[in-house]
């Protein structure tokens, strides 16, 4: 399930301020959730900065008491930093999760993912398979043609495909 919070904030700064385009945004996030117990997953930004959008996750699983906790925090934390937005959204990735960081194709092994490749390769720039894992700068991807060898910076997208179980 995906939840969304969302503050809206906004704040004029004074000229000597820094710029929300001069502040590093991933890595300040990459410095803050960890030690709230969280992993950031992803980071969107309108085209002028209004909207903050950010996903995280945890080993358990993300919930509305989770995404209300990280706004919270993050509402204050933008603040002392003087990140001009007008609104924040925080959620879930989402059960078709995006596949961002190399420790990703390690973490999931085993689970189905589609991969756009920037360039295709066999003839083929949409892949579907089971993760194997990482075999140095490259995922591993079991497809009904065999186990291929993806550089990762040949990846343009991956996500995972949810698997539903109604009962």
């Amino acid at each position: 399930p995906i939840f969304f919070c969302r503050c809206r904030c906004r704040r004029r700064r004074p000229p000597d301020e820094t710029a929300p385009e001069d502040l590093d945004l991933n890595a300040l996030l990459e410095r803050t959730l960890p030690a709230l117990g969280y992993e950031l997953v992803d980071l969107e930004l309108s085209p002028k900065g209004r909207l903050v959008r950010i996903f995280i996750d945890k080993a358990d699983g993300v919930d509305v008491e989770d995404c209300a906790r990280v706004s919270s925090h993050l509402t204050r934390l933008f603040a002392v930093e003087n990140v001009d937005f007008d609104r924040l959204e925080v959620s879930s990735p989402g059960l078709d999760r995006p596949l961002k960081k190399a420790a990703d194709y390690a973490r999931f092994v085993g689970q189905e993912a589609t991969l756009t490749l920037r360039e295709p390769v066999e003839g083929a720039r949409r892949l579907k398979g089971i993760l194997r894992g990482l075999e140095g700068d490259a995922a591993l991807v079991e497809t009904d043609a065999g186990t291929r060898a993806i550089p990762l910076g040949s990846i343009e997208k991956a996500r995972l495909v949810p698997k539903i179980e109604w009962r």
